[in-house]
C-alpha cells in the first residue's frame, strides 16, 4: 500500500493512527457494555443507526471518511479559511441565545429535529485554526503585548458567549489555548500567574476561609524569613511580598465569593463545589432547609452524578468485573454513563487495570501528537497541532 499510494502513506502517522483506533475501540466497547439490552442481536443492533453504540459506530466511519478526504487536501486550504471559520464559529454562537433549546440545565444547543447540536463544542476547531493562522502570520511578533492581547482574544472570544449560554465547564476548555501560545513565546509568567490563580481558587474551595488566610500568612512569613538578607538590601522586595499576599487574601476573601454569589449561576456552583466533594456555602438561608430540595439534591443532579460514578470505579477492583458483569453501569445507578460518566463503565467492567491502560494510550497519542507537532516546518501546522494536543489534554485531565 506504501508503494501504490507513497504520497497518501507519507502523510500518515501509522502508529497515530493505531492509537486512534484502539480508542475508538474502547470506546465503542465501553457504550455497548453500558448500554446493550440482553437479548438484542449484537451484528443487528450495531447495524441499524438505533442505539447509542450503533451510531457511534458509524460516526467513526463518516469521521474515517472526512479525515481521508482532509488528507488530500491541500493544508494552504485550511490556512486561507481560518479566519471564515472563525467567524462561522461565533455566527453559530450567537444563534444560541435566539434559537437554544434549554436541555438539561444548558442553554448552548440549537435542537435541529432529533440531533442536538452544540456550537460551542464545533467552535474549538475554529478557533485553533483561527489562532493558528494568526500566530503563523509573518507580521505577528508574538513578545509585543498587542500580539499576545489579540491571540488572547481570538481565544476567549468563544469563552465568554459559551459561558453566557451556562456553560462555564465547556468554556474552561478554551483556556487551554494558552498552552499553543506558550509554546509559541508567550511569557512563563503568565501561565504561572494563571496556574496561581487557579490553585488559589482552588483552595478558596476546598480550605475554610480562615485557615487559607493563616496559610497564605505563614507562607508570606516563610518567604520573608529566606530572603531576610536580600530583603536588607532591596526594601522592594518586602513590599512585593506584602502586595501579593494583600492579593492572595483578598482574592480568597472577597474576589471568589463576590464572583460566586453574583456572577455565576447557582447550579454552576453548585456543579464546582460538588466536584471537590463541598457542599455550597453560598445558599441564601432558607434554602438549603427544605427537606424536599435536600432530597432532591441527593436522588439526582451533579452531587449523586459524582458520587455513584465513585462508587461505580471503586467497586471494579483491580481487575473489573468484566465485560457485561458491571451492576452499577449496567443498571442505570450512574447517570449519563454512555457520555459524560462513560469512563465509570471502563473502570467499573475493566478495573484499575484497565483504566490505566486507557489513560496510558491517551499519554502516548498527547506524546505522539506533540512529536508530530515539532516535526512541522509549517508554524501553522505546528500551532494547529498544538491545538489539538491542548484540548485534548484539558478534557483527559478532567
Amino acid at each position: 500500500m506504501n508503494q501504490r499510494n507513497p504520497a497518501i502513506s507519507k502523510g500518515i502517522d501509522w502508529s497515530l493512527a493505531g492509537i486512534y483506533v484502539l480508542l475508538v475501540g474502547i470506546g465503542l466497547t465501553a457504550i455497548f457494555a453500558a448500554t446493550y439490552k440482553e437479548g438484542d442481536s449484537v451484528i443487528q443492533s450495531f447495524l441499524k443507526f438505533r442505539t447509542d453504540y450503533s451510531k457511534q459506530f458509524y460516526f467513526f466511519i463518516i469521521g474515517t471518511v472526512i479525515g481521508f478526504f482532509i488528507l488530500l487536501t491541500d493544508s494552504k486550504f485550511f490556512s486561507a479559511t481560518a479566519n471564515l471559520g472563525y467567524v462561522l464559529g461565533i455566527f453559530l454562537l450567537l444563534m444560541v441565545f435566539p434559537f437554544h433549546s434549554r436541555i438539561k440545565g444548558t442553554e448552548s444547543i440549537i435542537k435541529l429535529g432529533s440531533f442536538n447540536f452544540q456550537p460551542a463544542e464545533f467552535c474549538k476547531i475554529f478557533v485553533a485554526l483561527a489562532l493558528a493562522k494568526y500566530l503563523s502570520r509573518q507580521e505577528t511578533d508574538f513578545s509585543k503585548s498587542r500580539s499576545q492581547l489579540i491571540a488572547a482574544g481570538i481565544t476567549l472570544l468563544p469563552a465568554v458567549l459559551a459561558i453566557l449560554q451556562s456553560e462555564t465547564g465547556l468554556a474552561l476548555v478554551y483556556f487551554s489555548f494558552f498552552i499553543v501560545m506558550y509554546r509559541e513565546g508567550l511569557p512563563s509568567v503568565i501561565l504561572l500567574v494563571g496556574f496561581a490563580i487557579a490553585a488559589l481558587i482552588v483552595a478558596t474551595i476546598v480550605i475554610a476561609p480562615n485557615s487559607l488566610a493563616i496559610i497564605l500568612t505563614i507562607i508570606a512569613a516563610c518567604i520573608i524569613y529566606m530572603l531576610r538578607r536580600q530583603i536588607k538590601r532591596r526594601h522592594r522586595i518586602l513590599t512585593s511580598i506584602i502586595f501579593l499576599w494583600l492579593l492572595c487574601v483578598g482574592v480568597q476573601r472577597f474576589a471568589v465569593p463576590y464572583i460566586f454569589k453574583n456572577i455565576l449561576q447557582k447550579h454552576q456552583v453548585e456543579r464546582i463545589y460538588d466536584l471537590f466533594g463541598k457542599d455550597n456555602p453560598y445558599l441564601k438561608k432558607g434554602e438549603s432547609e427544605t427537606v424536599e430540595e435536600t432530597k432532591k439534591k441527593l436522588e439526582s443532579g451533579s452531587s449523586y452524578n459524582v458520587r455513584q460514578s465513585k462508587i461505580a470505579i471503586g467497586s471494579g477492583g483491580i481487575f473489573g468485573k468484566g465485560m457485561l458483569k458491571a451492576t452499577q453501569t449496567r443498571y442505570d445507578f450512574v447517570p449519563e454513563q454512555r457520555t459524560d460518566f462513560i469512563f465509570c463503565t471502563v473502570g467499573e467492567g475493566f478495573g484499575f487495570t484497565g483504566s490505566m491502560v486507557l489513560l496510558g494510550l491517551y499519554l502516548i497519542l498527547l506524546f505522539r501528537i506533540v512529536t508530530v507537532a515539532e516535526r512541522q516546518r509549517s508554524t501553522f501546522s505546528r500551532c494547529y497541532a498544538y491545538g489539538v494536543a491542548a484540548v485534548f489534554f484539558f478534557h483527559i485531565s478532567n
